[in-house]
């Protein structure tokens, strides 16, 4: 006969399993669902913490665990005009996509809304897709999170919430944007200003520092700053502000092509040479920096390698593999005639 204290007391949860054995939701969920390549020792600390706690997993749930929808999904929290204006987004989805030919994938586009993150969550907590590839987030996204411990989930860049439990590819934008800058050093550059990414993005932040670091290294000024999108308007709106600062300008670094090109047409308009009067570096190595002239001398953003990465890395989760959470892909500059 049960007692009053043995009916008042919760039934054994997921959650409490995994505080047990010292591990994952996630993880006591691949035990429970017999998923392949877990550790054989984890296996036996989440089996003992089930033991002790009497727990008994929901079969409907470890149905509904087990069955694979053999899709994924690109989640991009951007406006949808952001989106099909930039090249790297484009880049990027091709090469995941090229990468999921020649597996059972198929491949759902989310071009998130951050007025609605919930709506966004639900779906992708829904069962409706197996895994997720998160691109171009902000500090203030909400779309993506708390999601990982459900769900597979790999970023373009690292996220700014939970960077140490997170799977990620990117490239050292700081490292990068210190060579675009030292490009223009080396040059005989003296007031060097930069076109910043945004700055609740990492691209945007680290690249900024990379500027600060080459220039401080050399001893110049590093007051020359204005902030951009990374779209080509807002590059345009930055160079005209730095400008009518009226201060001397022989150097610029754009944290983006897009931002690169459009200051380069307020240069054009302004009768300002390039490079003669002001040397341009850009940042991406994409359409635009062949499409201004003079051609942009920037810093190739291997993009298309990142796309396959994350592709791959997505599956092995899914597929209960062991991946690496940060992956560093190689960058390097690529010298045209604007600097």
């Amino acid at each position: 006969m049960k007692t009053d204290a043995s009916r008042s007391r919760p039934a054994p949860t997921l959650e409490m399993v995994a505080a047990l054995a010292g591990v994952s939701r996630s993880t006591v969920s691949r035990v429970v669902n017999d998923a392949p390549n877990v550790d054989p020792d984890i296996v036996k600390s989440v089996q003992s913490a089930i033991s002790t706690l009497n727990y008994i997993p929901n079969r409907a749930a470890r149905s509904l665990a087990s069955r694979r929808t053999n899709s994924v999904a690109v989640v991009v929290p951007e406006s949808t005009s952001k989106v099909f204006a930039d090249p790297f987004f484009a880049t990027l989805v091709e090469s995941i996509a090229q990468t999921l030919v020649e597996t059972k994938y198929t491949l759902n586009l989310i071009v998130s809304s951050e007025a609605r993150p919930e709506k966004t969550r639900s779906y992708l907590l829904g069962g409706n897709v197996d895994g997720a590839l998160v691109v171009s987030h902000h500090s203030g996204d909400h779309s993506w999170t708390r999601i990982s411990d459900s769900l597979p989930v790999v970023f373009a860049g690292r996220p700014f919430r939970g960077e140490g439990d997170s799977y990620y590819v990117e490239v050292n934008n700081q490292a990068a944007a210190a060579r675009a800058a030292q490009h223009l050093v080396d040059a005989g550059r003296t007031s060097i200003a930069t076109i910043a990414g945004p700055q609740d993005m990492y691209p945007g932040v680290d690249r900024l520092r990379g500027w600060e670091t080459a220039l401080r290294s050399a001893r110049l000024d590093t007051s020359l700053v204005e902030v951009g999108d990374f779209t080509q308007a807002s590059g345009r709106e930055a160079m005209r502000r730095l400008l009518d600062r009226g201060q001397r300008i022989d150097g610029l670094f754009a944290a983006n092509d897009q931002m690169a090109a459009g200051a380069c047409s307020v240069l054009t308009d302004r009768n300002i040479r390039i490079p003669a009067d002001i040397a341009v570096v850009g940042f991406d190595d994409d359409s635009f920096a062949t499409s201004v002239t003079p051609a942009l001398t920037t810093i190739h953003h291997p993009i298309v390698e990142m796309g396959h990465r994350m592709a791959e890395i997505l599956l092995a989760l899914i597929e209960g593999e062991p991946a690496d959470r940060v992956n560093l892909l190689p960058t390097s500059l690529v010298v045209r005639d604007s600097a």
